[in-house]
């Protein structure tokens, strides 16, 4: 019996060994670069590399690591489904290994077709039963949805029958409905489109109020206007205003508390939809989710500045992006709960995974939980991402100074920014801070990493700024913001460069203008003595009979030619100027300056 149970034992362990899988070597790797790609043998060897990453102890090759079975995993996900190295490792970052691939697998199929009924013209069960005797194939979209069709096939344009024409419905993606019901906005309201091209979420938004209320539909691009009006058109909507701002000036020309409810569909580097865009397998990098993350948080701050706290019925804003990328996500919420007195509050959507609350090495609020990630291979839906916020209060967060607080992202944006435009981003948009890198330099000793405990509600005082300003009071100082004994003096904000050539220019008008006003008061200068002169010896005439006998002795008779001066038959001289200011003090002798002067101390 134990000789059996040897052998079975042995024959298992043959077994094993002929079913284990061998990484290729360096010259095969070399081999395959060189050669064209065998598609068949690469996704053959992937299916291999995850058996093996899942049951790591018992079927890894003797002397390799996991990390030589993910470089190679890498190299064959980037050959068979084309990713660049940035998009790898995110995708690998926020998914198990077999997730990522059917995440990828699923990229590569382009989602079904979606419709939404257009409920101020129609209803879902005519438009279906209109569209199904034009040959169309279609069901609900499912339970969670009153207004949607998936459209599987059709005989007709679906995007050229008369029904669409007419506005009886809109061609949407099914992730598109989400925000919108999500910002849930009530009738008579008003409401803010801060993105509203192409019009999708706009028209969705109007019909949920029935067309009452006011929608502001915004559009920073000019061009994509005329799809947002043509849209409104057809569909029949008629209380919305479009206007072409930049979403960051909107509280500067809608006014701050001026709307009830604010719906941003941010912009964003729409990983999330690979499928209508596969240029986002390769054109992304760490420094394009840095841009679009640092626009996002502008954008969704002023979004929350729009909305009115006190509003009766809204004080909501939602906030989605077609994006799979956590620092566009919840990085971006995380930042405005910060900044700004709002909370995360349910979205009220029945499906979807949870937003995240932990990261790699960085830790977010508690609250983002309630917000919803969508994803194409658990939901067959675009990528998306829905939260909800809730406005507390209308007053801004501010620190100890009484100014806005200073948050450290920026403060780090700001000095890798002043060595080079070159900079990717603030540290926690470099992966590498495990290994104790901080953007580009090296991370000091006992400081916290960015992200990690996030303060939510207002900071405490600091006691030793506090001790400082009592200090201050007590030497004298005044409350009224003069400079205290111990306190640095505010640093300037820099100028932008655009700012400083316009003040400069400006004061070179300035400089132009005073010269030339210089110059056309030149010779009204040179004729005003002639009447000061006479003025003042009318003056010099009532001060006294010794200050008239002094100037007549001293200057004697007049002649002819101080008769023809006085005529006015020319200008003064400058000696006639000094006489004449010496005339009219009191206590001062005038000097001899010619008969001119005489004849008019005589008079």
């Amino acid at each position: 019996a134990a000789a059996r149970e040897a052998a079975e034992a042995g024959l298992d362990t043959n077994i094993m060994e002929t079913e284990r899988f061998v990484l290729p070597s360096g010259q095969e790797v070399e081999a395959e670069k060189l050669a064209a790609p065998d598609l068949a043998l690469v996704q053959r060897r992937m299916k291999e590399i995850v058996s093996v990453l899942d049951n790591f102890k018992v079927m890894r090759e003797e002397g390799r690591s996991r990390a030589d079975y993910m470089a190679q995993l890498k190299r064959d996900l980037a050959t068979y489904y084309g990713y660049n190295e940035f998009m790898l490792d995110a995708l690998l970052n926020l998914f198990t290994v077999p997730e990522a691939l059917e995440l990828m697998e699923a990229n590569e199929v382009p989602r079904p077709i979606t419709l939404r009924t257009n409920t101020l013209k129609t209803r879902r069960r005519e438009l279906a039963a209109a569209l199904i005797q034009r040959g169309v194939n279609l069901d609900p979209i499912g339970k969670w949805s009153k207004v949607g069709l998936v459209v599987y096939d059709s005989k007709v344009p679906i995007g050229a029958t008369p029904e669409y024409m007419a506005g009886h419905y809109m061609l949407q993606g099914a992730s598109s409905f989400m925000p919108c019901m999500a910002l849930a906005p009530q009738p008579g309201e008003s409401v803010v489109d801060m993105a509203a091209a192409p019009g999708g979420k706009t028209t969705y938004v109007a019909a949920l109020m029935r067309n009452t209320g006011t929608v502001f539909a915004n559009e920073i691009n000019k061009d994509r206007l005329k799809s947002v009006v043509g849209n409104l058109h057809r569909m029949g909507v008629n209380n919305t205003v479009v206007c072409n701002y930049d979403g960051v000036e909107l509280p500067k020309v809608l006014g701050e508390r001026s709307v009830d409810r604010v719906l941003l569909d941010a912009p964003c580097s729409g990983t999330g939809v690979v499928s209508k865009d596969p240029s986002v397998k390769t054109s992304k990098s760490q420094a394009d989710i840095w841009k679009c993350c640092q626009l996002q948080k502008k954008l969704l701050l002023a979004a929350i500045d729009l909305v009115d706290a006190k509003s009766k019925t809204g004080g909501d804003i939602v906030y989605s992006t077609c994006s799979i990328m956590v620092e566009e996500n919840e990085n971006v919420v995380n930042y405005a709960l910060r900044k700004r007195n709002v909370k995360v509050v349910p979205t009220g959507l029945e499906f979807g995974r949870e937003g995240f609350t932990r990261y790699r090495d960085f830790r977010f609020h508690p609250s983002l939980k309630h917000s919803r990630r969508f994803y194409p291979h658990a939901h067959n839906l675009d990528g998306f991402f829905v939260c909800k916020l809730k406005k507390l209060s209308n007053d801004k967060k501010v620190g100890v100074d009484g100014k806005e607080e200073k948050d450290e992202d920026e403060e780090e944006g700001t000095a890798s920014g002043s060595e080079g435009e070159d900079q990717e981003g603030p540290a926690w948009a470099d992966m590498d801070r495990l290994d104790g890198k901080q953007g580009g330099k090296k991370k000091k000793k006992g400081s916290k990493p960015l992200g990690i405990a996030v303060p939510v509600s207002k900071p405490k005082a600091n006691p030793k700024l506090l001790q400082k300003l009592k200090a201050g009071k007590a030497k004298g100082g005044s409350e009224d913001g003069e400079d205290r004994e111990g306190e640095e003096a505010p640093k300037p904000k820099s100028e932008p460069a655009i700012v400083r050539a316009a003040k400069k220019e400006l004061q070179e008008q300035v400089q132009k203008k005073g010269a030339a006003a210089v110059k056309k008061a030149a010779p009204q200068q040179q004729q005003k003595p002639v009447g000061q002169e006479k003025q003042q010896g009318k003056a010099a005439g009532a001060d006294g009979a010794k200050t008239k006998e002094a100037a007549g002795k001293q200057a004697g008779a007049p002649g002819p030619k101080a008769q023809a001066d006085k005529a006015g038959a020319g200008r003064p001289a400058p000696a006639a100027q000094s006489g004449a200011k010496g005339v009219g003090k009191a206590k001062q002798a005038p000097k001899p300056s010619g008969p001119g002067t005489a004849n008019k101390g005589k008079k």
